[in-house]
């Protein structure tokens, strides 16, 4: 079997490389740095004639000014129209599309946002055109994702702010009374999700989560106990409330493939420390 990782140059796509090259030839696909080269803004994508499985996991994270807008919208859906075309070209047999759970928000929710909406939309061109293709497609929409490597930082970076809290023993600070509830999945736990969609080849639409929420004392707490150091959580009670994100933590994923994420807090956290450590 060949898969090729689209976005190969992602953090999910380097901790996923080495995972699924245990089971399969791996081939990466990208604008730079990949085997194949492959911009999403192209109108014209073509692939190799042999790959077995599409791991899509590129994506443009958007902003508020209308170019923003606009690049979002050509990247996240129509790129990953042209990309699900090619797949069909090119006899692919099996197409999984990394989108986000953001995709559920809402209009009066925190999280809406040119992102959301375009990966909303995305998801349903994508079903749209595979159904009408017979490409058998795969959406996994995980949580807000956290891992050893150092892009993580780039989208989590009040997660890695707590963690830097922890580690010089300083207090962290939160505005108003609400303890803010996230739902945080370790990268290692949904690299092994993706092999086991790749090789039980299931389909569908899900959500990718940890079971249980957290909020931001209690990774705090945790981080202190892992770092071994001193602090506490404050609420500055006469600043506006952080809100929390709701998520769907439907486990039907988790039972057709017969794994559960496995990552703890704790451990996930011990696990950038250990990383952390032995790069020095």
């Amino acid at each position: 079997m060949k898969a090729l990782i689209v976005g190969g140059t992602s953090s999910i796509a380097n901790a996923l490389k080495p995972i699924l090259a245990q089971f399969c030839e791996v081939m990466t696909a990208g604008r730079t740095g990949c085997d194949i080269t492959l911009d999403l803004s192209d109108e014209n994508i073509s692939l190799p004639n042999d790959i077995d499985v599409i791991i899509h996991t590129a994506a443009h994270f958007g902003g508020k000014t209308a170019e923003e807008i606009i690049a979002a919208e050509k990247i996240n859906v129509i790129g990953t129209v042209r990309l699900c075309k090619a797949a069909v070209d090119a006899g692919v047999k099996h197409f999984i599309y990394i989108s986000s759970i953001f995709s559920n928000a809402t209009p009066d929710e925190p999280n809406y946002s040119v992102y959301s909406i375009s990966k909303k939309h995305s998801e349903e061109l994508a079903t749209y055109y595979c159904s009408l293709n017979n490409l058998p497609l795969t959406i996994l929409k995980p949580s807000h994702l956290y891992g050893v490597e150092e892009s993580f930082k780039k989208h989590q970076p009040f997660f890695y702010t707590i963690l830097d809290k922890a580690k010089n023993s300083e207090d962290l600070t939160l505005y108003g009374n609400n303890d803010p509830v996230r739902n945080f999945l370790f990268i290692d736990d949904l690299t092994e999700i993706i092999l086991k969609v790749v090789q039980q080849k299931v389909t569908g639409s899900y959500s990718c989560t940890q079971m249980n929420d957290v909020t931001y004392t209690e990774i705090a707490a945790t981080a202190y106990k892992v770092f071994g150091t001193d602090g506490k959580a404050t609420f500055l009670s006469d600043k506006p409330d952080i809100p929390s994100f709701q998520y769907d933590k439907d486990g039907a994923l988790y039972q057709k493939i017969g794994f559960y994420p496995q990552v703890t807090l704790e451990q996930g956290i011990q696990k950038i420390v250990d990383n952390s450590n032995n790069s020095k």
